[in-house]
C-alpha cells in the first residue's frame, strides 16, 4: 500500500483554473491558487504556500489556454516542493458540475465516462466544457495518476422521482433528459453532515435545511442524509433569487418576451441568468451593498431585500412540509456564512416552526460552525462555513487513495 496521501483538487471554468492541494492525512491545506483570465495577455496567477509559512506570490502575463495553465500551477507548486511529480500525490479531484442522473457518486475517469459527461453538455453548456477540458489537460499531465470526477448532481441524485420530475409530457421529458438534477451538491453534503456533527448526532439521525447562499443560490431537504428535494433544476436557474438568476418565474414569461417584447431567445437566456436577481432588481449583487443602501434608506435595495427574503421563506416553509420534522437550518456560503441580517429575516416570523436566532449569537463573525439560535430552541439554526474543496478531496481519497 502506497504511502501517498495527497490530493489536487481542480475547478475549471471557462477562462479560470481554481485548485487546492491538501494532504488527507490531516486534512491540511499545503497550497492554493488561482489562474484567472486564461486566452488573455493580461491573465493572472495568485498562488499561497500555505502549509510552509511563505507569502503568496502573484503573476500576471499571457497564459494561452488550460494546458499552459496547469503548468503554471504545477510550476507554481514545485517552487514549494509540492510538484505535479511528487510521488505523496495520490490522485486529482475534478469539480464537474454535471453529472446527470447516473453519476451517484465520485467517479475514477476513463474514456466512457469523458464521454458521458461530454453528451451532458446540453444540459450544462456554460460548465461542463471548461471541466472537460481541466480533466484533459490533467490527464496529459499525469497519464499515470487516477483522476476523479465528483459532480455537483450527484448528492441530489437520492431525490424521489415525485421531487425529481417535472410535470411535462414523460416521453418528451426522458428523449431531452429534462428532469430536476439540482447543483452545489458538494456544498450540500458537506454542510448537512458538518451540521449533524455540531448537533453531536450521526448524518443519518437528523433531517436538515441546508440554505447555500451565495452569488449563486440553492436550498435543500436533507432527510437522514440523503437529499430528498432542492431548489435548482435542470440548470442552475430554478430557485432562490440569486446574484444574477431570477430564480422561479413562471414559465409563460419566456413566451410573453418572446412574443410581446420581440426577444430573442438567447437574449431571454441572458436576461435571466445574467441580468435579473438582484442586480436586476437594485442594479446591485453584492449583499454587503445592498444593506449598506438599506440604512441609507433606498427603497430600490428595501424592495430587492425583501424579495430575496420572500423566496427564503418560501422555500424554508415547503422544506419544512417536506421533511415533516427539522433538526436543524444551516446557513452557508458567501451570504449564509457572513450576512446576519438575512439570516436573522429569513427566520423572523416563524416562531410556529421552532426557528428563531439570538440576536448577540447572530451578530458574532467565526471560521468554525455554530450555532446562533436560542439555548433549547426546538429546531436548532447554524451557521456552517462550507468547504467544497475539502469534500472533493474527501470523495476522491475516498475512493482511490486508501488502496493505492
Amino acid at each position: 500500500m502506497s504511502s501517498a496521501t495527497r490530493v489536487l483538487v481542480l475547478n475549471s471554468g471557462s477562462s479560470s483554473v481554481k485548485y487546492q492541494l491538501l494532504d488527507m492525512r490531516d486534512e491540511a491545506r499545503l497550497a492554493a491558487g488561482l489562474v484567472e483570465r486564461i486566452g488573455e495577455q493580461t491573465s493572472r496567477l495568485k498562488h499561497s504556500p500555505l502549509a510552509r509559512g511563505g507569502e503568496s506570490r502573484e503573476w500576471s502575463g499571457p497564459i494561452a489556454d488550460h494546458d499552459a495553465a496547469l503548468k503554471a500551477v504545477a510550476t507554481e507548486l514545485a517552487k514549494d516542493g509540492l510538484g505535479l511529480d511528487s510521488p505523496e500525490l495520490v490522485a486529482i479531484g475534478h469539480r464537474v458540475v454535471h453529472g446527470g442522473k447516473h453519476f451517484t457518486a465520485p467517479t475514477v475517469i476513463d474514456e466512457r465516462v469523458l464521454a458521458e459527461i461530454e453528451r451532458l453538455i446540453p444540459v450544462a453548456p456554460l460548465h461542463n466544457p471548461a471541466n472537460l477540458t481541466g480533466i484533459r489537460t490533467a490527464r496529459h499531465l499525469r497519464p499515470d495518476l487516477p483522476q476523479v470526477a465528483v459532480f455537483d448532481t450527484a448528492f441530489h441524485t437520492t431525490m424521489p422521482e415525485a421531487a425529481a420530475r417535472y410535470a411535462i409530457d414523460v416521453r418528451t421529458a426522458d428523449e431531452h433528459r429534462v428532469r430536476r438534477y439540482g447543483f452545489h451538491g458538494t456544498s450540500h453534503a458537506y454542510v448537512s453532515r458538518a451540521t449533524a456533527k455540531l448537533l453531536g448526532k450521526a448524518p443519518e439521525e437528523v433531517n436538515v435545511i441546508v440554505l447555500h447562499l451565495g452569488n449563486g443560490a440553492s436550498a435543500s431537504a436533507v432527510e437522514r442524509g440523503r437529499c430528498v428535494d432542492t431548489s435548482m433544476g435542470l440548470t442552475p436557474l430554478e430557485g432562490l433569487v440569486m446574484g444574477t438568476r431570477s430564480g422561479d418565474v413562471d414559465p409563460a414569461v419566456i413566451f410573453h418576451l418572446a412574443r410581446v417584447g420581440g426577444m430573442s431567445i438567447d437574449e431571454i437566456d441572458t436576461l435571466l441568468n445574467k441580468k435579473s436577481g438582484l442586480i436586476g432588481l437594485c442594479g446591485d449583487n453584492d449583499m454587503r451593498e445592498i444593506r449598506r443602501r438599506i440604512d441609507e434608506g433606498d427603497q430600490e435595495a428595501k424592495l430587492a431585500f425583501d424579495i430575496y427574503i420572500h423566496r427564503l421563506k418560501k422555500y424554508i416553509g415547503a422544506y419544512y412540509a417536506v421533511l415533516g420534522t427539522v433538526d436543524a437550518v444551516a446557513f452557508t456560503a458567501g451570504v449564509g456564512e457572513n450576512a446576519a441580517p438575512v439570516r436573522a429575516a429569513a427566520v423572523a416570523g416563524l416562531g410556529a416552526l421552532g426557528l428563531a436566532v439570538d440576536d448577540e449569537l447572530n451578530a458574532v463573525l467565526g471560521d468554525e460552525p455554530r450555532l446562533i439560535s436560542p439555548a433549547h430552541a426546538p429546531v436548532a439554526v447554524a451557521v456552517v462555513p462550507t468547504d467544497e474543496e475539502l469534500e472533493i478531496a474527501t470523495q476522491t481519497y475516498a475512493l482511490v487513495g486508501k488502496g493505492n
